[in-house]
């Protein structure tokens, strides 16, 4: 089969949607298929891989090094017709997104869509709630017109199924167990934070900015140090919200943007995750954590939901109990036995989902599209 994926986020870019739908790609391949990636460019002169389509985009506004794709409706189409696609993924709803999910249409590929950002429930983060049921007709405008949207968990698809997104569809994320793993522990890394081997290292993993609801982890924070003198909270990534976090608590660690191995050392080296977000589609930071034996906080939502043991691997706390979320932190942080028994089961909480069998899920979704396209023509929504 030969699959077409198109995105708006690509490694190297860090976050959720690139590395999700790098995943994706590389189970694909591994599955034997022919893929082809469209992706913008990222700079002048970048010279395009044997596989990739590059299409001109544009800065995002308040996301530095993410970039958005300008509609490339009609190169899409040519490139389509010369090497027509069996199915087609598209991960993002932006002007590309937009624009290959028309050139589909017309040229009658079997198309599924991934909902992996909720940008209506960001709008109440930015102080424009307003806008959210606006925002979220326009995510609904554009995943019925595809033949299938993706989602990573039974709730979303529930909830995306009762506001008018038809034919939803789940598909499970992975975590690679390899590489995120307890045996990445490291004490030069635990001493260069300030953290000795019985210490307390708070983590948070994950873009620094508004929709993270990172005040309430910084309150969670001050609340275990009530507790327990000597812990430390160490921030990875980066963001808009890191300069005046930094002014405002500088005793925090900011540890920048990691990825691969040294990602797997942070995560592993940490004794509690904290996840005080409430915005995310899935949140695959809260597996890695998990995977890396790191006890998690987070609200019951997302991957917290579906994967995360209450009181076995740490606390998935009602969604907006900010005090609940609060006490979680400062009990589990300041109990080491406890601590120490959820570090031991959390990985076993992921152990089950692996790269590989999503990716054989996948495959199976777009070969199923792709059959129902060619024996029964449209089934897309309008």
């Amino acid at each position: 089969m030969h699959y077409a994926i198109v995105t708006e986020t690509w490694p190297p870019e860090v976050n959720g949607v690139a590395l999700t739908v790098q995943a994706l790609a590389d189970g694909l391949r591994a599955r034997g298929h022919a893929l082809s990636i469209v992706r913008p460019r990222r700079f002048a002169g970048e010279v395009a891989a044997a596989d990739e389509t590059l299409v001109p985009g544009m800065p995002l506004p308040r996301y530095p090094g993410l970039r958005f794709g300008l509609p490339a409706g009609r190169r899409l189409q040519a490139l389509w017709r010369r090497a027509r696609p069996d199915a087609i993924y598209i991960a993002t709803e932006g002007p590309l997104g937009w624009s290959a999910l028309r050139a589909a249409r017309r040229l009658g590929i079997a198309t599924a869509t991934g909902f992996h950002t909720r940008f209506d429930r960001y709008m109440r983060d930015y102080g424009v709630g307003l806008l959210e049921p606006l925002v979220l007709r326009g995510m609904r405008r554009f995943h019925n017109r595809a033949d299938a949207t993706l989602v990573p968990t039974r709730e979303l698809r529930d909830d995306l199924a009762a506001h008018g997104f038809g034919n939803v569809r789940q598909l499970a994320r992975a975590v690679d167990t390899t590489a995120f793993s307890p045996r990445h522990r490291d004490p030069a890394l635990r001493e260069a934070w300030g953290v000795g081997e019985r210490g307390v290292a708070v983590i948070h993993v994950g873009r620094i900015a508004a929709e993270k609801n990172l005040r309430l982890a910084v309150r969670s924070f001050r609340a275990l140090e009530q507790l327990q003198p000597d812990a430390r909270f160490v921030l990875v990534g980066d963001g808009p919200e890191r300069e005046r976090l930094a002014l405002e608590n500088p005793d925090f660690h900011f540890c920048g943007v990691q990825r691969g191995e040294a990602l797997a050392r942070h995560f592993a080296s940490a004794d509690l995750f904290v996840f005080p977000s409430t915005s995310e589609t899935f949140g695959n930071v809260t597996l890695e954590a998990l995977a890396s034996g790191v006890p998690t906080v987070a609200f019951g939502y997302g991957a917290a939901r579906e994967h995360l043991r209450h009181g076995i691997d740490g606390a998935s706390v009602a969604t907006g109990d900010e005090a609940g979320f609060i006490r979680a932190c400062a009990r589990i942080g300041s109990e080491p036995l406890m601590r120490a028994a959820m570090a031991r089961s959390a990985p076993g909480a992921v152990a089950g989902l692996q790269p590989a069998r999503v990716a054989a899920d996948f495959d199976a979704i777009l070969a199923q599209l792709h059959e129902q396209r060619r024996t029964h023509g449209t089934i897309a929504i309008a």
